[in-house]
């Protein structure tokens, strides 16, 4: 019961608390991912809400492989693109509109919560479009993201490398845009952990919590294999614009995946160019082969 109704809410309290009095040390970001992690599987390996779910050890070392590889390409590509790129374009634009509304005056973790909630609004349409157009759905590799039949907290990290260039948009807006500051990266660490706790193989409440924050319950119904229910729920960390905009949907998820069988690691990083036979929920198929 502790587990069931406690985890999350006391997960994100302990992960602002910790970034809170630490929020200067770099390392404070990686140890608190890390713990996360570790916490979540190992709860997945010892009360899974799907025993036919758990990883095993190969193929856990293999998803923390793509999560380090991902994650690497982030920092050693996309980050530094962006510095050179999309940063100067966005403190242009800033200056140009003579946006100052950021609440300084604000407490450090209000400004944080709003800068999670802004994040988030940004990433849903930014995901919504995702599904609806296929070429975007192409291009950032998203199908590859959905292509897991099982799912675990360590999927949260499992993108196709292309994906990371979408994925920083929204936090690169807030920051530079609107002039968030230190509050992003506290935004970011939530953010990071809310969603390994949206993948989680665990049993988890979903009812007050849901109302603002997605929960696994609702994220994993994201990654069902019929297309309708794909097209739900698109907050992966904030489940609050869902309800906003008529995309939220509660019910039990059959199957996940984005066909009958899970594509090979080497389908998956060749999805920008070419989907497997059998998927059924990429933008633009027919209704026929997508009920398959």
């Amino acid at each position: 019961m502790i587990i069931k109704y406690g985890l999350q809410p006391l997960l994100i309290i302990a992960v602002l608390g910790a970034w809170f009095f630490n929020q200067t040390t770099v390392l404070t970001y990686p140890a608190i991912l890390l713990l996360v992690q570790v916490l979540l599987n190992l709860l997945e390996y010892w009360r899974p809400l799907r025993p036919h779910w758990r990883h095993s050890w190969r193929e856990k070392l293999g998803l923390v492989g793509v999560y380090v590889a991902v994650f690497g390409f982030s920092a050693a590509v996309v980050a530094p693109l962006y510095t050179v790129s999309l940063d100067p374009i966005l403190v242009a634009a800033r200056a140009a509109l003579h946006i100052n509304i950021w609440p300084t005056q604000w407490p450090i973790l209000m400004q944080v919560l709003l800068a999670f909630f802004l994040s988030e609004f940004i990433w849903y349409w930014f995901h919504r479009a995702e599904h609806r157009w296929r070429l975007l759905w192409r291009l950032s590799g998203h199908g590859a993201h959905h292509s897991f039949k099982h799912l675990g907290a360590v999927n949260a990290g499992a993108n196709h490398p292309l994906e990371m260039f979408i994925l920083l948009v929204p936090s690169a807006i807030v920051e530079l845009l609107f002039g968030g500051g230190l509050a992003v990266a506290g935004a970011a660490v939530l953010i990071l952990t809310q969603a390994s706790i949206a993948h989680a193989n665990i049993d988890l409440n979903h009812r007050v919590i849901g109302w603002l924050f997605t929960t696994n319950r609702y994220h994993i119904h994201h990654h069902s294999s019929v297309m309708a229910q794909s097209n739900t729920n698109y907050g992966c960390a904030a489940i609050l614009w869902d309800r906003v905009f008529g995309t939220f949907a509660e019910a039990d998820t059959l199957e996940a995946g984005i066909g009958p069988t899970e594509p090979t690691l080497l389908q998956k990083l060749m999805m920008p160019l070419r989907e497997p036979d059998d998927a059924r929920i990429s933008p633009g198929l027919s209704t026929g082969r997508a009920a398959r």
